[in-house]
């Protein structure tokens, strides 16, 4: 059971990669302030590392999904059992290639609409369009 009354988002992923990049803040820190292009650059680098060590832990499980999790799921060394497949709306899964195609079609399992029966397929044309705004030709004055 956590010591928290409410779900803070405490995970292995984010305390890591606080550390991580509380490191990186004070060696960039420190390079800004002695005028070490060389640990302004470490330190850039040390905060980039973290950004992806947590970015790999998120997906690995040890982070969580947006919003709420449930009471069981608090504790900051539980894993998350929903991010092999990505996290809806997370843009970290997102850019790892999970969770791209989820739609509420695709999910609720009903086929698609066929189209209306006699309808027409709009011109591809452009005959019938209007025209980009201010290319002129308006006949309405």
């Amino acid at each position: 059971m956590s010591a928290h009354q409410y779900d803070h988002g405490h995970t292995v992923a984010g305390w890591t990669g606080f550390g991580i990049v509380t490191v990186g803040a004070a060696v960039l820190a420190l390079g800004v302030c002695t005028g070490s292009g060389v640990s302004r650059a470490a330190g850039l680098g040390i905060v980039l590392l973290g950004l992806l060590v947590t970015w790999a832990l998120h997906l690995a499980g040890w982070g969580k999904p947006t919003g709420r999790r449930p009471r069981e799921q608090w504790d900051w060394r539980v894993r998350d059992p929903e991010a092999g497949d990505g996290h809806p709306g997370c843009l970290g899964c997102r850019l790892a290639g999970r969770g791209r195609g989820r739609t509420t079609v695709a999910e609720s399992g009903d086929p698609l609409p066929d189209p209306l029966p006699g309808s027409v397929p709009a011109p591809r044309n452009g005959a019938g369009e209007p025209g980009p705004v201010g290319a002129g030709g308006s006949s309405v004055r």
